[in-house]
């Protein structure tokens, strides 16, 4: 997949900017704060509707303004070039594909893949479990519609259990009808991350050792808050915690509470790895994503980099790109030039270059 187009308006900081790319790869120029993550995080937002930086839509609407509009024409695998608009307001988003209105997201799902690098990505390894689930859930939820329905399914039931918890006033009996509907979706999700996490684990391990540069063991282990994913087994054990659950004014056991780790050595990454294995893991799990994302879709995905690399060492830099699919189209961001910005020319092509400031976007003449 190649995108062609790209024109926002009041998106964020941008009143109104209009990219035509060419060729395969593309840098944005700029100081920080002058656009250039918006305008990734306006690329990335074709996939799934959904921001890498924000779950509130009504952030990314220019302030003052009632509706933000994003345009893109994809060149595609599969269905030739393609017209997707999508438009934001402060209480929902609508999406047009050539001129058709899609209602329902799972028709859209699978079809645009893009893959975000960004330098929030090392919070995956330091953060907390809600920002690993979040990115694990829009992971698989993005190519798997069984996924995102089993979580939209076990996410309402869940919501509506806890609100009974709350109010202290939810008989036996109103309980146990949102653990019915509650415990298969969220078993069906716990064997979905297990096996998700596995496939996406040993690409991990490869790409790993290929930008370290060293054989050193590395994955990712699925840590569930429950150890037996049937929802027998999940029924039971909300039943039995329904006082606990009363004290606590919430539920305590569930898919809502899973977690999954990096290790690097076959130790946590996140108490024992240095900077550069941290930044190399979640490079790796990007690269990982974009994998899976094309062997889901049957198309190639776009690869955003949010001046990621800065931090890592020469090395590092160099054979990170040398893991990328060589015909995947990039668009990065720096506040340097590529051939000073551990970005390389000859290895890589030719960089078409846009000088960003203010919110506005100016391709620059013989960069």
């Amino acid at each position: 997949m190649r995108l062609r187009k790209l024109t926002l308006r009041h998106f964020r900081n941008v009143g109104f900017a209009a990219l035509e790319f060419s060729g395969r790869l593309h840098f944005l120029l700029g100081a920080n704060g002058q656009g250039k993550t918006s305008l990734l995080e306006a690329a990335g937002f074709l996939t799934a509707l959904r921001s890498f930086r924000t779950t509130e839509n009504k952030l990314l609407v220019s302030h003052g303004q009632h509706c933000a509009a994003l345009a893109f024409v994809i060149d595609h695998e599969r269905q030739s070039e393609t017209h997707v608009t999508i438009k934001l307001r402060h209480e929902g988003k609508e999406l047009w594909c050539d001129q058709a209105r899609v209602t329902k997201l799972a028709e859209h799902l699978g079809k645009f893949p893009t893959v975000v690098f960004s330098s929030q990505d090392l919070q995956l390894v330091r953060g907390s479990p809600a920002a690993r689930r979040r990115w694990l859930d829009l992971t698989l939820a993005a190519m798997d519609a069984g996924y995102l329905r089993a979580l939209q399914t076990a996410t309402r039931a869940l919501t509506e259990r806890n609100a009974l918890l709350k109010s202290g006033r939810g008989t036996p009996g109103e309980l146990g009808a949102f653990e019915q509907i509650l415990a298969p979706a969220a078993a069906e999700l716990m064997v979905r991350r297990a096996d998700g996490l596995r496939t996406l684990g040993e690409v991990v391990r490869v790409v790993y050792g290929q930008i370290a540069g060293e054989p050193e063991p590395a994955g990712l282990v699925y840590d569930p808050n429950f150890a037996e994913p049937s929802a027998e087994a999940l029924l039971a054990r909300l039943e039995s915690g329904r006082e606990r659950d009363r004290q606590f004014r919430t539920t305590l056991v569930g898919p809502h509470r899973d977690d999954f780790h990096f290790m690097v050595k076959h130790m946590a990454a996140k108490d024992f790895a240095s900077e550069g294995q941290q930044r190399s893991l979640v490079l790796a799990l990007r690269v990982a994503q974009a994998a899976w994302f094309q062997e889901k879709s049957g198309v190639r995905p776009v690869l955003l980099a949010d001046d990621v690399l800065g931090e890592l060492d020469p090395g590092r830099r160099a054979r990170f790109w040398s893991v990328l699919d060589p015909q995947s189209q990039v668009i990065a961001t720096g506040t340097r030039l590529p051939a000073t910005a551990g970005l390389p020319d000859a290895a890589l092509g030719d960089w078409q270059v846009f000088e960003v400031a203010d919110g506005t976007f100016g391709e620059k003449a013989g960069a």
